[in-house]
């Protein structure tokens, strides 16, 4: 699950079911994911109130203290995703932020072997939200979009039928500057030539954007997930 503010509540309920929780590192600069149970956190915590103890462990700084770090070489299956949407539409297509960092965080699980084109990719929003497929036509979507099979809001929960390809990382777009600033990718490129003996592609430059540059230079400009 993302790790953005809108879905701590449901980081919460989580938790809360006993459920693990695996959650990225905020635009992936200090690391990769961390791993959550409530059990872990509340063992950690100590004495206090549990609810709170919970609620805290589910915010970025929470998570990285909390929270198991997971490595590229670990073993996993996701049973579930849940991405953050700026808008989407009953077809499934959705817009996010602009940057591609769910669309990174799933292709680097899909090359692990944690998600395939089966996992359940959900998106929690308000209902104003919700667009028409006409506003967000299916066109609009680029290769390496990622859309949603639910959508749920607080009145309604959508099934899409949309259709998705199994995640991983479209190499030739990624550019140089958002390599340059993302350790794990650096990382799971080197792994994979070092097995192929080959050279991975490399997309063209970019500009990245302004909070790209001030918050660790991963940006997402032109996606690449």
């Amino acid at each position: 699950m993302n790790p953005d503010t809108p879905q701590r509540g449901v980081r919460l309920a989580v938790l809360e079911q006993g459920k693990t929780l695996l959650t990225p590192q905020p635009r992936l600069r200090t690391g990769f994911f961390s791993s959550l149970t409530a059990d872990a956190v509340l063992a950690q915590a100590g004495a206090g109130d549990r609810a709170a103890q919970l609620l805290g462990a589910c915010s970025s700084k929470g998570a990285a203290k909390y929270g198991r770090p997971v490595a590229l070489g670990d073993s996993l299956r996701v049973d579930l995703v849940v991405v953050g949407s700026v808008a989407v539409a009953p077809s499934g297509c959705r817009i996010g932020k602009g940057e591609g960092f769910a669309e990174l965080e799933l292709g680097v699980l899909g090359t692990m072997g944690a998600v395939d084109a089966s996992t359940p990719v959900v998106t929690a929003v308000h209902d104003c939200q919700v667009l028409s497929d006409a506003e967000i036509p299916a066109g609009a979507m680029l290769p390496w979009d990622t859309p949603v099979d639910v959508i749920v809001t607080p009145t309604r929960v959508i099934r899409t039928g949309a259709r998705r390809v199994d995640p991983r990382i479209l190499w030739e777009r990624l550019s140089p500057q958002k390599l340059a600033g993302i350790r794990v990718l650096q990382q799971l490129r080197r792994e994979i030539e070092e097995r192929t003996g080959e050279a991975l592609p490399v997309g063209p430059d970019e500009v990245l954007p302004p909070v790209a540059e001030r918050r660790g230079r991963g940006g997402r400009g032109s996606g690449g997930g």
